[in-house]
């Protein structure tokens, strides 16, 4: 399988290129080349198959015959060591959980992928990769975990002071290893601009960059799986189905899209935002008009410009009007996620985080339109990334899972820095 750049289709490379590199040398994001569906028969049977078989049948094309099929399988099982179950809240209404990996988010299944992938490529050469990744949350704290001790691989995370959880400032604060934490002085936005700045800068070409954010073709493919997951529960009511995914840089719900693409069949999309409604604007005025990200309790999604929307642009050839035939988006404020998720304790007994809040009401606002439809919303994080939020709110004290536990024991060690001049010279001493 090959890919081409999103600013240049002239610019091919192939997929362990494309890994490697993270961001092509124009700026833009890899895309395949193309999208061949799964056989009709792979959907009638997908109930018989794991986690496991899906994976594979679903991500193989994507590899092509660059990771041997046994080594490649190998891969999906230790990326899928985890369940991820789907909880009916009320009827008609699931929550997907994605949070039951080592760091308790859904990006845990992406940067395992992407680790062990990068891992493969290396075997056997005397070479060093320098990951460098922006987080506005969980990223950070699963690609710690994913890539900590990973041979021939320094990882570098940048995320913005004072706009993560404590709880995942410390997941990516706390290994130490080959992992670096940089606290900038800014928001997210930031963070990704000096990233995609360092891989065009000609003095670092040496460190080897790549990233592990979802503009990594690696991070984001694997991102497909929790659909096919879902539809394989969800299969059995033979209903129109909806997935509404909390979206901040649009990695999950660019994924979801890809799945339909191959013939998952999802009937529609809601990429439910807060305050950082840039997509929801677009499709209200027909103008992309980014903005400066706003600081939200659902930190995970303060994007003011979305990486991952230009790819779901490509899977439609920038067709707006068949776009919205299986995509919506909609913005919620902090209030009405705080409301929902004490409405949602109070009449289901389940515990929804701010993310996974405003999942429920876009899910909710778009099933008014279909009316013998089913849904799903991804609920991406543990409740205990956001005690501060979860608790005050629900007025309970949740118990501290494992996983956490003993991040929590450790002292963070991080680097604050000011600007990109700081970074590049943070890169070039490593």
């Amino acid at each position: 399988m090959n890919y081409h750049s999103l600013n240049n289709k002239a610019n091919i490379v192939s997929f362990q290129e494309a890994v490697i590199q993270g961001l092509a040398s124009d700026r833009g994001l890899f895309f395949p080349e193309k999208i061949t569906p799964l056989p009709p028969s792979f959907f009638e049977n997908i109930e018989n198959l794991s986690h496991e078989e899906i994976a594979f049948q679903v991500i193989k094309q994507f590899v092509g015959d660059e990771i041997p099929e046994a080594e490649l399988k190998h891969i999906i099982a230790e990326t899928l060591s985890f369940d991820f179950p789907l909880v009916e809240i009320e009827d008609n209404v699931f929550s997907l959980e994605l949070f039951h990996g080592p760091t308790m988010a859904f990006k845990d299944v992406g940067a395992r992928f992407m680790s062990r992938c990068l891992a493969y490529f290396n075997r056997g050469k005397n070479v060093k990769n320098t990951v460098l990744v922006a987080t506005s949350g969980d990223t950070g704290g699963a690609v710690a975990s994913g890539f900590l001790g990973v041979k021939g691989v320094d990882v570098i995370i940048l995320y913005p002071s004072g706009k993560v959880s404590d709880i995942q400032e410390r997941q990516l604060t706390t290994l130490g290893q080959n992992i670096t934490a940089l606290e900038v002085d800014g928001v997210f936005d930031d963070c990704q601009d000096m990233v995609k700045k360092a891989f065009l800068d000609a003095d670092l070409k040496s460190k080897n960059l790549t990233s592990a954010n979802s503009i990594n073709i690696a991070r984001w493919l694997p991102q497909m799986f929790y659909f096919f997951f879902a539809y394989k529960e969800l299969k059995k009511y033979n209903k129109p189905l909806i997935a509404s995914c909390p979206s901040g840089n649009f990695g999950n719900i660019c994924a979801g899209i890809l799945a339909k693409k191959l013939g998952l069949p999802l009937d529609h999309f809601v990429a439910s935002t807060n305050a950082n409604d840039t997509v929801p604007r677009f499709l209200e005025k027909g103008i992309y008009e980014p903005r400066p990200s706003i600081a939200t309790i659902s930190n995970a999604m303060d994007v003011g410009n979305p990486s991952n929307f230009i790819r779901i642009q490509e899977m439609y050839n920038n067709d707006l009007k068949a776009f919205e035939h299986d995509f919506s988006s909609i913005g919620f404020s902090d209030e009405e996620t705080l409301f929902e998720m004490k409405n949602i304790f109070t009449n289901t007994g389940y515990i929804a985080e701010p993310h996974g809040a405003v999942g429920y009401l876009g899910l909710k606002h778009e099933l008014q339109n279909h009316h013998n439809a089913i849904g799903f919303f991804l609920e991406t994080a543990h409740p205990i990334k956001f005690l501060d939020v979860v608790e005050p709110t629900l007025g309970i004290k949740l118990p501290i899972p494992k996983q956490i536990e003993g991040v929590l024991r450790k002292e963070k060690i991080s680097i604050k820095i000011k600007n990109y001049d700081d970074l590049k010279n943070i890169l070039l001493h490593s």
